[in-house]
This record gives C-alpha cells, structure tokens and sequence, in this order.
C-alpha cells in the first residue's frame, strides 16, 4: 500500500517538473523572438533597417553675418517754429500726413507785414526823389563853382548832401528787403520732405519766436521819419514756439553696436564697397535692405563696442523712427563651404559628428569641425567634402554599419539671417 503511494508521488512529481520546463522554454523562445537576442540559429533573419531622414551635404556660398540690436532714427527731426510774431491764420496739412519739402504748413496773418513792406517801399521812393534832386543840384553847383558864380564850399556842402540822401536811400533798400522776408516767413513751409506729427497750436493762436514778445517790422525813412506797424508787438507767443514736429522718413537710418573685435575687418572690407545691412523685427520679418554708411570714430571704452550706422531707403515706410530692430551686418562671403542643416550635428564627448549613408545604406560615423551656424544650415570646415548623404533624423537609434532606410533626400535650406546666431 506505501509503494503505492509513494509511486504515485513519484509520478506526479515528474509530471510538474516536465510541466515547469516546457513553460520555461516557452519563454526563452518568446524573450528570442520579440528581443532578437540570443545566438543565431540556422533560419534567423536580420534585422529591419532604421527609417532615418536624409540631407545631402551642399557646396554653397555662405555669408558671415553680425548681428546686433538697432535703432531706427531720422536724419531730420525738424521742430516747425515761427519767425514773425501773428495769429495763424490757415493750417495747410492735417497731422500724421506726408508732406513735401517746400509745401506751405501755415500762413500767419500777413497783413501787417504787407502792410510794412508798402512802408518801406514808399519811404524809399520818397527818400530816391530827394537823392534826384540833390545830385540835380550838385551838378548845377559844379557848373557855377567853374563860372565862378558862387563859393567853391558852397559846392562841396553839396557833395555831401547827396553822400547823405545815398545812405538813406541805402537804408530804405534794407528795410524794404526786411520787410519782404518779414512777409515771406508767414508763410511757413517745410524745410525737408516727412511726415508731421501732432498739432501743438491751433487755428488763431498768436504765435512768435522763442524768447521774444513780439516781432517788431519798420520802415525808417531818413533821419527824420521813423514809423512802427501797430498790431505786431501786441500780446506775445507761448512759452514753446514750436507749431509742429516734422520727420524725415525716406531715406533713414539705423544705429547699432558692433563688437570691437570686428572693427578691423569691417573696416577693410568697407574700404572695397559699403557692406550690406539688413534690418528684421523682433518677429525675424524682413524689413528693409541697406548699406553701411558710418563708422564711429571712437570706441565706447565701457562696453568695448563701436557704433555703426546704416542707410535705408525705406520706400514703404518699413522702419520707423525710434524702434528697435535686429540686424545683420554682412561682413563678407565664405566662398564655396560645405553646409548641412543643423539637425544633422551631433555633439559627442569628442566633439561633433555626423552619420554619413553609405554603400548599401549603411551608416558610418564621421567626425566634423562646424565653423558656423546660422538658421537652417551649419557650416563644416572640415570632415566633409560634400555630396554626402547624411541624416537628420532617427541618429539615436544608429551605431557604425548600421542599416536604414530614407525616408526622404533634401538639401539645406538658405540661411535665415534673422532667426539665427553667430557661431
């Protein structure tokens, strides 16, 4: 009866043995199959290549770009200010518009002036008829003084009477002049082509020159006769005379800081041909395209920086007076460098590499020297000769004969000056 039960132990002992080794087996082959670990049996295949993206390495020429933070500014800023004393009489523009040089802003009351300069032209034709009649009168004292008719003093009294009425006739000539000025100047009008900016006076204001309380216009006349126009000195302008702000928009220019390290370089190059310089918003959008037009003459000893300036066209009215832009500088050309985009560096302890597609699509490590980087492309010095294909995408899943497969071919995309930085 125990050899039996004992037997019977035996057996099912040997049953769950067998059980527990066959599901252990069946594992092993699952943990092969799914992981591909293991050594290779007769039968097994490869395994799938890696989907990578691809660029091809292109020759190209790149420019070396500085960039740096600009402000836009006028070459004139004109603040509009009278020269007569008057009520505005007529304002010509509304603000904010564009206006051309020459074009008449505002007409101060001009009647007093006009007034003055009828003065003055009287008085000079009056005191003309006396300078007449006294060069008559000398002459016929010169044709007694040789008849002996009259004293040779007598004569010579007379010279300088007409000495006289000459310097009086001179006189009314200047304040004829004067007052032909006085009258032009109520008509203000712009000194350069711009855009005026908000009115400070309104219609009817009485306005004058700074620091004064009146304009005074006269005529004088001789010694005997001098006369003031009555109206002009009454009241007295505002403690600012100017009527106006007008600014230059078209051309304009941009102010920026280049590091002093450059000055040398930039400064030989200018010497061949003004350097271009281009001008972005904040946003990396083209704005407007210039030249290199100044280079300070002193550098600015705490920030160990020189200023440039650039000038714009700015036939769109782009770039505004007072706002900050980003801008490129384009020192010179690097002719004939081999690009990537940038996605295809890989930084390792040794320093950059790249993985090169070769023969049967199979990767190789290669390691590269970049010399800059800006937007979409790097520049590699050394490493690559171009015409290579290499990846972009998918490198964290390669080692050396990896196989892949592309996905797709592109080559580099043109820099983006604006949205990239100096290497």
């Amino acid at each position: 009866m125990n050899y039996l039960k004992e037997l019977r132990f035996r057996v099912r002992r040997n049953i769950m043995i067998v059980a527990a080794l066959a599901i252990i087996a069946g594992i092993a082959v699952g943990v092969r199959h799914y992981t591909g670990s293991g050594p290779p049996t007769a039968g097994a295949t490869d395994p799938p290549p890696v989907p990578v993206t691809a660029a091809i390495a292109t020759r190209r020429d790149v420019p070396d770009i500085i960039d740096a933070i600009g402000n836009v500014q006028s070459i004139d800023i004109v603040a509009i200010q009278p020269r007569v004393m008057g009520n505005i009489q007529k304002i010509e523009f509304a603000p904010g518009q564009d206006v051309k040089q020459g074009q008449e802003l505002f007409l101060i009351d001009p009647r007093p002036y006009q007034a003055a300069l009828d003065q003055a032209r009287a008085q000079l034709a009056h005191d003309q008829g006396l300078l007449a009649e006294a060069q008559m009168d000398l002459k016929r004292y010169q044709t007694l003084e040789q008849q002996k008719s009259i004293a040779g003093q007598q004569a010579q009294d007379q010279v300088y009477v007409v000495q006289q009425d000459q310097g009086t006739v001179a006189l009314d000539q200047a304040n004829v002049e004067a007052a032909q000025l006085n009258l032009e100047y109520c008509h203000i009008t712009a000194p350069v082509s711009g855009r005026v900016g908000m009115l400070l006076v309104d219609l009817g204001n009485l306005v004058g020159p700074t620091g004064s309380a009146g304009n005074t216009a006269s005529s004088t006349g001789g010694a005997s006769s001098t006369s003031t126009l009555t109206g002009v000195t009454s009241g007295g302008p505002s403690s600012s005379s100017t009527l106006v702000w007008l600014t230059q928009l078209q051309p304009i220019y941009v102010t920026f800081p280049i590091p002093q390290n450059f000055l040398d370089q930039i400064k030989r190059n200018q010497a061949a041909g003004a350097l271009e310089v281009d001008a972005y918003s904040q946003a990396g959008k083209l704005l407007e395209k210039g030249k290199l037009t100044v280079i300070d003459n002193q550098v600015n000893t705490s920030a160990g920086t020189v200023t440039m300036q650039a000038t714009f066209a700015n036939p769109d009215e782009a770039l505004w007076p007072g706002e900050f832009v980003r801008v490129a500088l384009t020192v010179s050309t690097n002719q004939n460098v081999v690009t990537v985009p940038p996605s295809a560096v890989m930084a390792g302890p040794n320093g950059s590499y790249v993985y090169v597609i070769g023969a049967n699509d199979q990767v190789k490590r290669v390691d590269v020297q970049v010399t800059s980087q800006r937007g979409e492309i790097a520049v590699i010095g050394k490493g690559l000769s171009g015409g290579e294909k290499v990846v972009t995408d998918g490198q964290y899943r390669l080692d050396n004969g990896t196989k892949v497969t592309i996905r797709e071919a592109v080559g580099p995309a043109a820099p983006a000056n604006a949205e990239a930085q100096e290497q």
